[in-house]
């Protein structure tokens, strides 16, 4: 409902995929401006944002091939040529310090937890001043640092992934721990979709720990089946002052599991019956190199498919955890036979209790909070929290809406 050219310039949260993965197209279609990022934000979207890139492509040729896709030809939502303009768009900015987007305009970053570069993001005109939270991360992350406060804002703009629910009190790396005892033990495989950013390296460092404590058997094989995955450690090493891990603990989370590059080695992984652990993309199995293994590994009931954290409504992970007995994918029903569960507790987002606790921090209350970024329920069940325990003006607006931020 608009022109990308005549957008001025992006500002860009974090580079999870449901944030940036819509850059490539906003330049094919037009939008010249800058994409300001963070620095660990940028060097990210250089492996998202093409890895996004070769799935569609990837994905557009195989229905071509196999002939199920509803358009003829299926197309890509965009190629690697166009991520790569995108890519050369981007500029990177300081945290914490003030810069200019456009004219008239200053922005500045907050650190948010989450993930390696995750910000929120201050904008003002010199009289209104907007706060954008981004996907906000959890006070005791294993990895992550505390999201930063923000004092204030005369209007903010607030996500509620997890605004209707609270993350479980136990340890994920004991739940995980018994996932992966009670899979061998029947001789299983374990898959685990996970995000290549973020979701990752939390299981590699889980796994990590669970091993040197001989919590789960050191010599159960784990297999990283993400080539983007892999290229992130020594971005986390190279931005030590964003985290909390030492360079010790980066190497153990890196060496603990065997990295599959090829095509062809992973169609060897589900060929291999042994037991073992293997992490591979998408995080709710919309797509990527995990369907595969899905598809593989679904059918069997000694088998275990573990999702860690969040699944969107529509997606194959939330049907799954809904109890679907089949899954199409690859334009084929797969069964679903495996044992299905999930860790929430191993989400990267702050629940309704932690987003209340960050929004404490502000001095004054905001004229007007704006509720987005989840499920209609979970967005309605924060506005109403918002409202009952800080008294704030807190409303979920409807796609297209527009409102006249003023003072």
């Amino acid at each position: 409902d608009f022109l990308p050219s005549e957008i001025g310039a992006v500002v860009l949260t974090h580079a999870h995929i449901d944030h940036s993965g819509y850059l490539p197209l906003l330049v094919k279609k037009g939008f010249r401006g800058r994409i300001y990022a963070s620095e660990a934000t940028a060097e990210l979207c250089h492996l998202l944002l093409p890895d996004s890139a070769r799935l569609s492509e990837e994905d557009a040729e195989r229905a071509n091939r196999h002939n199920y896709s509803k358009h003829k030809p299926a197309m890509p939502l965009y190629t690697e040529r166009d991520a790569e303009a995108a890519l050369r768009q981007l500029v990177t900015v300081p945290l914490d310090a003030a810069f200019k987007p456009v004219a008239g305009i200053t922005a500045t970053f907050h650190p948010a937890g989450h993930i390696l570069g995750a910000c929120s993001i201050s904008v003002s005109d010199g009289s209104v001043e907007v706060v954008f939270s981004g996907d906000l991360g959890r006070p005791d992350d294993p990895i992550m640092k505390p999201p930063a406060l923000v004092e204030r804002a005369d209007y903010l703009v607030l996500e509620s992934t997890y605004g209707n629910r609270l993350h479980p009190a136990s340890d994920p790396t004991q739940e995980l721990s018994r996932v992966i005892n009670r899979t061998l033990k029947r001789g299983g495989t374990l898959v685990i979709p996970a995000f290549a950013v973020g979701r990752t390296q939390e299981i590699l460092l889980a796994i990590s720990r669970l091993k040197s404590g001989n919590a789960i058997p050191t010599s159960v094989p784990v297999f990283l089946n993400s080539p983007m995955a892999q290229d992130t450690t020594d971005i986390y090493h190279r931005h030590r002052r964003e985290h909390r891990l030492s360079d010790a603990e980066c190497e153990a989370m890196h060496k603990v599991a065997g990295f599959v590059t090829t095509v062809q080695e992973s169609k060897l992984l589900n060929i291999n019956q042994e037991p073992k652990i293997i992490i591979a993309g998408s995080g709710m199995a919309t797509g990527g190199r995990v369907v595969h293994h899905i598809a593989a590994f679904g059918p069997n009931e000694k088998n275990t498919i573990c999702f860690a954290g969040f699944q969107a409504g529509g997606t194959r992970g939330a049907a799954m955890l809904a109890g679907a007995q089949e899954v199409k994918i690859h334009g084929q029903y797969i069964p679903v036979r495996a044992e299905v569960v999930e860790i929430g507790n191993l989400s990267a987002h702050a629940d309704a209790n932690e987003l209340l606790g960050w929004l404490e921090g502000f001095q004054n209350a905001p004229r007007r909070t704006f509720i987005t970024h989840g499920e209609p329920a979970a967005s309605d069940a924060l506005r109403r929290r918002i409202g009952e325990k800080l008294g704030w003006d807190a409303y979920v607006p409807e796609h297209l809406e527009k409102h006249d931020l003023t003072v």
